[in-house]
């Protein structure tokens, strides 16, 4: 998930600001932090089946999990627009009925196009889905400012934060859900800023900004103002964002980027959200960062991210002893594919396991001890507290959607997606109470 030829205003960008342009908008996870935080308040034990959703081939499949013993229902969502090449969920509108979508019409970069000039004159469109009826509603459709908009946080019934991306300049734009009244969140030349999360009281946002002076976390208010900085480093790349339960806390991580150009490996952070304190809780890098899976035809990754569970306990990839990805990363060779690395499977060693960490006393718990290293990744747990879906794959291989309880017992593979290509980024749905 690096990006070395790219910019966020009208210079070119330092090397920690490579990774920035739209690292985030090209795949899932930063999506599946949206989820607002009305819905969840809305968890009872009682509610509705533990459903998921992921994405396998462009598309996008719900997960509905039955009782024990039972198979899961999958379905793979269909979506009447014609010319839309790929699919990503987003947030959950506070009903617990109703998601936002991304559609991306075909790329248009590629061969002789790079990535960093061609691929934001791609349009994309932001939708409202049904989950019972299937009907589908286009968003952000009036006044729009560029080809390539894509949904960074929703912001209840009434507002939604945009990435806007206008002759390679990035910025966060607050807007009605139909595109209109748009207001600047973030200006475009300070930095691209993604990776947003909304606070349970729905009243802050915090996000990391790839600015100038490097990677570095903040919060705000809702419309952008009375900015908060929670932690900055110029040595230190700070990525990705999610409040804890009694949003007292950020998580995000810190990667050496200067020793570690691919940004394979972290460590896990947390911040006091007023900015008065920044913690970090792993030592040696010891989170997988950039995910990489696959072989020669099912390649691909994208940014691991931890989060948090219930009861305030964290959940990441923790990396066993020695480990080395097959797919390395191509130090001083240019990027013509956002993804600049060379199969190396021979050289591949170790792999990852599902940690649960205690900020609070340190303590580690492994939930997927195995026989044989393999790469576990994407972990987050349902809203009830019951169960954790994740992703796993051995070395050459596509992942595979799995599900196990969350002190780790009961884990059974759910699906490899279509055609066994893989499946990856699985996000919870919040549970809403019947009725």
């Amino acid at each position: 998930m690096s990006n070395r030829n790219s910019r966020v205003d009208s210079q070119p960008l330092s090397e920690v600001q490579r990774r920035a342009f739209l690292a985030g908008a090209i795949t899932a996870p930063w999506l599946f932090r949206s989820v607002s935080a009305s819905a969840a308040s809305n968890v009872a034990r009682d509610s509705v089946p533990n459903r998921f959703f992921f994405t396998s081939q462009g598309k996008t499949a719900l997960v509905t999990l039955k009782a024990a013993g039972a198979d899961p229902e999958i379905r793979y969502l269909e979506l009447d627009a014609p010319g839309q090449a790929t699919w990503q969920p987003g947030a959950v509108f506070p009903d617990g009925r109703h998601v936002v979508l991304l559609s991306m019409e075909p790329r248009r970069d590629g061969p002789g196009k790079p990535f960093d000039e061609y691929y934001t004159q791609t349009p994309t469109h932001i939708w409202r889905y049904d989950l019972e009826t299937g009907g589908l509603e286009e968003l952000c459709n009036e006044e729009r400012i560029a080809p390539f908009e894509t949904p960074a946080l929703l912001i209840g019934n009434e507002r939604i934060l945009v990435q806007v991306v206008k002759d390679r300049v990035g910025s966060i734009v607050s807007m009605n859900l139909d595109g209109t009244d748009p207001q600047p969140f973030t200006k475009p030349g300070e930095g691209l800023p993604y990776g947003l999360s909304l606070s349970p009281d729905g009243r802050r946002v915090a996000y990391h900004l790839a600015s100038p002076e490097g990677y570095q976390i903040w919060t705000s208010d809702a419309d952008g103002s009375n900015r908060v900085r929670v932690a900055a480093n110029p040595a230190h790349l700070f990525f990705g964002t999610s409040w804890s339960p009694d949003a007292r806390w950020i998580l995000y991580v810190d990667c050496h980027y200067h020793t570690d150009p691919g940004h394979d490996w972290c460590d896990v952070c947390v911040g006091r959200s007023n900015g008065s304190e920044h913690r970090v809780l792993t030592k040696g890098q010891s989170m997988w960062f950039a995910a990489t899976y696959g072989d020669l035809k099912t390649r691909g990754g994208g940014s691991n991210l931890p989060a948090w569970t219930t009861d305030a306990k964290i959940l990441y990839p923790q990396r066993l002893p020695d480990s080395r990805v097959a797919w390395q990363y191509r130090t001083g060779k240019a990027d013509l594919d956002h993804f600049n690395r060379d199969y190396k499977p021979d050289q591949a060693e170790g792999g990852t396991e599902i940690s649960l960490l205690d900020p609070q006393s340190g303590k580690e718990t492994s939930l997927t001890p195995s026989g044989r290293p393999v790469w576990n990744f994407r972990a987050n747990q349902s809203a009830d507290g019951r169960q954790i879906v994740f992703c796993r794959a051995a070395v050459g291989e596509a992942p595979a959607v799995w599900v196990m309880n969350s002190d780790g017992s009961d884990a059974r593979m759910i699906t490899r997606g279509i055609d066994n290509l893989g499946a990856d980024h699985p996000r919870w749905l919040p549970s809403i109470k019947a009725g």
